[in-house]
């Protein structure tokens, strides 16, 4: 890191510190990321309400001091050599359920999918029960409109609300977050996501919580869940599961330093033990070679690399 970018950084620090923020100086990335791999970030901001993210973010912006938002860090590799500039955590009323009506509820985006899904279970609203078990925050799930199980974020999400890099509120209803598969507008477009209100529909307490007992056990039948991971690495090909494409090229248990693809399910890599980025990464282009040489088909990363 330049001398230029560490000042601008220590600009951003007093600022947050001046709002009442955390501060968190070369702070190692693997602790926040369910994949438990990453080097240090230059600077940690912990913030707990819209007002002060507002502020910081567009304060980066304008600094040009590169920054990003991690959640629950379920989808996310990061390098080994850290991250130069600011990761913003979110915590306090972000963290937040609001109940909107009878049927719909307002979520800060760093709100647990697990806190989201048993609130609803707990008042009888159905809709989110696919989401049981997904180790992500709202945000997250908005963002890349996590799924699973034939359900979908696009399918129960109303509106977005959300800070863009010049600080500035707004509001985009669910046609505007252009929700496709694994995807939303904040794919292509910055801006943090603050809080997601959800449309639901009303069912018994029992009937949505047979459906997520089911889902829950199914995952934990099929998936790793005893390693550290980033969940599916690959998005579904058309027509096609990259978790049967990789296992037809024999490919299960195939390991690279400390990264291997699961022999439980052969869609995840896991860390077995002092994995690195660059050994996920080197697994992932193997993986993507062995499947496009052998099957003809293309496989798409799904996890984002910081």
């Amino acid at each position: 890191m330049d001398n230029e970018l560490k000042q601008k950084i220590a600009a951003v620090a007093a600022a947050a510190t001046e709002k009442g923020c955390q501060i968190l100086e070369n702070e190692p990335l693997s602790k926040y990321t369910t994949f438990k791999i990453g080097g240090n970030a230059d600077l940690m901001i912990e913030v707990e309400n819209v007002s002060s993210i507002a502020a910081l973010y567009a304060m980066c912006t304008a600094e040009n001091v590169p920054s990003f938002v991690i959640g629950n860090g379920s989808n996310l590799l990061v390098s080994d050599d850290g991250y130069s500039g600011v990761v913003f955590k979110l915590g306090g009323d972000f963290k937040n359920i609001v109940p909107v009506d009878e049927y719909r509820v307002k979520c800060g985006a760093a709100l647990s999918l697990a806190k989201l899904c048993k609130y609803a279970s707990d008042h009888s609203l159905s809709g989110l029960e696919f989401a049981w078990g997904i180790p992500g925050t709202v945000g997250g799930a908005a963002y890349m409109n996590a799924g699973a199980y034939n359900g979908e974020m696009k399918k129960v999400i109303e509106s977005v609300s959300y800070i863009s890099p010049s600080g500035e509120a707004g509001t985009l209803s669910n046609p505007e977050m252009k929700f496709s598969y694994r995807h939303s507008r904040f794919v292509d477009v910055p801006g943090i996501i603050t809080s997601v209100t959800f449309r639901l529909k009303r069912d018994s307490k029992e009937n949505i919580r047979e459906r997520m007992d089911d889902y829950m056990n199914r995952r934990r039948t099929k998936q790793p869940l005893e390693y550290p991971s980033a969940g599916s690495v690959f998005k579904r090909p058309k027509d096609n599961f990259a978790g049967g494409l990789i296992q037809e090229c024999g490919l299960k248990g195939k390991q690279i330093g400390g990264a291997q693809v699961s022999e439980k399910h052969a869609g995840f890599i896991i860390n077995k033990g002092g994995a690195t980025c660059k050994d996920v990464c080197e697994l992932v282009e193997f993986i993507q070679e062995t499947v496009l040489r052998e099957k003809g088909i293309k496989l798409e990363c799904e996890i984002k690399r910081i």
